[in-house]
């Protein structure tokens, strides 16, 4: 990571069923580490060469430490993994410098935040940041159960303290999942609406909000919504070298890449984070990824090599 600090984990807690929370400090006496905006991410390396992203839920302003929490996940790469059985208080890890692409409207009438799960971890920063700027929010917390919601004390305490409005959802009280359609229909005119959760819960968001305007319509993803275009069958031509790399069906660029020894920057492998993205030369990319918006893919200016392929024969790539 070009951008890389060290921080120490001062602490590890337990925030709900199969949820740890992480606090992590610079290694310097009374250092600072960047500031950050609510919505960012820090991306963690760690060992075996994994990357791994995760959003900052503590109130943005703060310097002394990052918080982060973590799932353990039943198909976990080795990521929720390690940090669940290997990490400890102590431990030093190298992480990027916080990056935005879950950008809070700080000016929006009203911001109405539908968490699921861990998808609670950048909406935490965002009631935080509304609560400290005297805005209104809403937040809608959905869990399988009250044991499975993490954070809910603290969130219970900010909406007390700030005039938020918290709305827990339970699963098993409720006798059915939460009913984002019926809370994307109740906004008011102007409110912005914000989600971050499971891949059902963000699909019945898409489909609720499909008539809002885009630019009030904001979602965060953990895992891809399509699978990686691996139909091979083109070239890549390195600019920087002008070497080319032949990628064969079922590889991805990166596949292709990491076969030949060469080792870009990348993290999530899903198209979610933005870690791998290169800016594309010639040639017309296959767009997979999350983090583009339309217009952005419509340029073809930059591709997410961990997920996106190519429509045309060579794709010649800034590498």
């Amino acid at each position: 990571m070009n951008d890389s600090l060290q921080v120490r984990v001062r602490a590890i807690t337990w925030e709900a069923e199969g949820v740890l929370g992480f606090e992590l400090v610079p290694l310097a006496a009374h250092g600072l580490l960047p500031a950050f905006d609510a919505g960012a991410h820090v991306e963690l390396q760690l060992p075996g060469g994994l990357r791994r992203s995760y959003s900052l839920l503590n109130a943005p302003g703060e310097r002394q430490r990052y918080c982060i929490a973590v799932h353990r996940d039943a198909h976990s790469r080795g990521g929720s993994r390690w940090l669940h059985e290997q990490a400890h208080a102590g431990h030093t890890l190298c992480i990027s410098a916080p990056r935005n692409l879950f950008p809070l409207d700080e000016t929006a009438p009203l911001s109405v935040l539908i968490a699921g799960g861990i998808g609670i971890t950048p909406l935490l920063a965002m009631a935080q940041r509304l609560a400290a700027l005297g805005r209104p929010w809403v937040l809608h917390q959905a869990a399988r159960s009250r044991a499975h919601a993490p954070f809910l004390p603290q969130l219970q305490a900010l909406a007390a303290a700030s005039g938020g409005r918290l709305q827990p959802h339970f699963d098993d009280e409720a006798g059915r999942v939460l009913d984002v359609a019926a809370i994307v229909a109740a906004l008011p005119a102007g409110a912005h609406v914000y989600c971050c959760g499971p891949q059902a819960m963000l699909a019945a968001f898409e489909a609720a909000c499909a008539a809002l305007p885009r630019g009030r319509v904001h979602l965060e993803r953990f895992a891809a919504r399509d699978a990686p275009a691996s139909d091979g069958g083109f070239t890549v031509r390195l600019h920087r070298s002008g070497r080319e790399v032949p990628v064969a069906r079922g590889q991805t660029i990166l596949d292709a890449l990491h076969a030949c020894g060469i080792e870009p920057l990348y993290a999530c492998g899903q198209g979610v984070c933005g870690t791998c993205q290169v800016a594309v030369i010639a040639g017309v990319p296959d767009h997979r990824d999350l983090v583009q918006s339309e217009a952005e893919k419509a340029t073809n200016t930059h591709i997410m090599i961990c997920c996106s392929g190519s429509k045309t024969p060579e794709l010649e790539l800034d590498l």
